[in-house]
């Protein structure tokens, strides 16, 4: 029979050897480092967004029109006549997102004036619309440029010197006449106070026309449009 002593002893012996082992094994583990909040928040903030959307839509300001209440605007002293105002991320249930997330735009912002002269408008567009599209920024502007390019202005629109007056479908005509690839239905026409304001063209994620479905088209009867200034 074992003596008592040689109980206590073996208690001893299994309680150190416990403890040895616990603290080895947690001497092996290293915990992980969790960013404070506010590392995440900016973690989260700085990065573009998913691309959480449908479409795009290309918006192409009547640069007349916008000229005549903002003459002092950069774009005004080209005296052009469509100009990009932007390429904007859409839902088809008719909703949009919009400041996505702080993620810095272009190094490099004078790279895009020949879509964005204003680098103003260029932040803005970005901040607003870019952060949102799930695109770098030099991606998402050669993008812009490249939907720019794609939709020809008609003749008839590209180099006016006096105010026309034509309802809306012979506006969204001249642009199918002017780009066989583009269907009527891609197309919807901007007006206030029946002055032309944009022209808009609805584009899949790969930039091809697509239904642009719940945006809605001028419904004057006749629109005028100014000449440049």
């Amino acid at each position: 029979m074992m003596k008592k002593s040689h109980y206590v002893l073996l208690a001893i012996l299994l309680v150190a050897f416990f403890l040895l082992r616990r603290s080895t094994s947690r001497s092996h583990v290293i915990p992980s480092r969790a960013a404070p909040a506010s590392e995440q928040a900016t973690t989260a903030t700085n990065t573009p967004a998913p691309e959480n959307f449908d479409y795009y839509l290309l918006n192409l300001s009547w640069s007349p029109e916008f000229c005549h209440s903002h003459p002092n605007a950069v774009q005004c002293s080209e005296h052009a006549t469509f100009v990009l105002h932007g390429l904007w991320p859409q839902n088809t249930n008719g909703g949009y997102p919009e400041n996505c997330s702080n993620a810095p735009g272009p190094a490099d912002p004078a790279q895009y004036t020949d879509i964005y002269p204003d680098q103003g408008l260029l932040e803005h567009e970005w901040k607003t619309h870019g952060t949102c599209s799930g695109l770098a920024p030099d991606a998402f502007f050669q993008l812009a440029r490249q939907a720019v390019h794609s939709v020809k202005i008609p003749d008839r629109l590209a180099s006016i010197n006096q105010q026309l007056s034509l309802p809306p479908d012979d506006i969204r005509s001249l642009f199918t006449q002017a780009n066989p690839s583009i269907p009527a239905a891609s197309l919807a026409i901007s007006c206030g106070n029946n002055y032309l304001t944009a022209v808009e063209v609805c584009f899949n994620k790969s930039l091809q026309p697509i239904d642009c479905g719940p945006i809605r088209t001028c419904r004057a009867n006749t629109v005028r449009i100014p000449p440049p200034q």
